[in-house]
């Protein structure tokens, strides 16, 4: 999603949990604070539609969630679920601190270095575990971009503009 989007994709539903209604969904930033307190989830139809459900209940699971919808209690309620894209309406993710931002008002900024040579555009960003790496793409040309404050200089969202400062060696210009 873009920035400025209504709604954000979090993740998928994977599979059924049991045999009382549960579903099993993958996060795709991994992280459970942004969804243990939703009232509501959105599912992603096959023919594009959105559908709002009202959670019961959201709980880890190893690294995926558990998460029960209100008034489905039986796996044959929630079997037709399964395979479906898991967005939230924005406004239900918490604020984030200074300096912190939502994979989705990054994805789509132009990247460019301090000296304001564009390298392309933040496609992807891959979770590594000790930083991010940002995945700036440019015709045919790729660079993958440590996530560090040393690199990633400053982010302007409203100017949808990254700067960076690469180290030494880190990619050709």
């Amino acid at each position: 999603m873009q920035r400025g989007s209504t709604t954000v994709l979090l993740g998928k539903v994977v599979a059924t949990h049991g045999i009382r209604g549960q579903l099993r969904a993958v996060l795709y930033s991994g992280e459970f604070s942004s969804v243990a307190g939703l009232d509501s989830v959105i599912l992603k139809g096959t023919n594009g539609g959105m559908d709002t459900f009202a959670v019961a209940a959201i709980s880890r699971h190893g690294k995926k969630v558990l998460i029960t919808l209100k008034d489905f209690d039986t796996i044959n309620q929630v079997q037709n679920l399964v395979g479906r894209e898991l967005y939230v309406r924005r406004e239900q993710l918490p604020e984030l601190p200074e300096g912190e931002f939502y994979w989705c008002d990054l994805i789509g900024l132009r990247v460019e270095t301090e000296q304001g040579e564009t390298l392309g555009i933040l496609a992807d960003i891959i979770a590594t575990g000790s930083n991010d790496v940002y995945v700036v793409k440019s015709g045919k040309r790729e660079y993958l971009i440590p996530a560090l404050e040393d690199v990633v200089r400053e982010i302007n969202l409203d100017g949808g503009v990254m700067k960076v400062s690469p180290m030494e060696g880190l990619f050709d210009l």
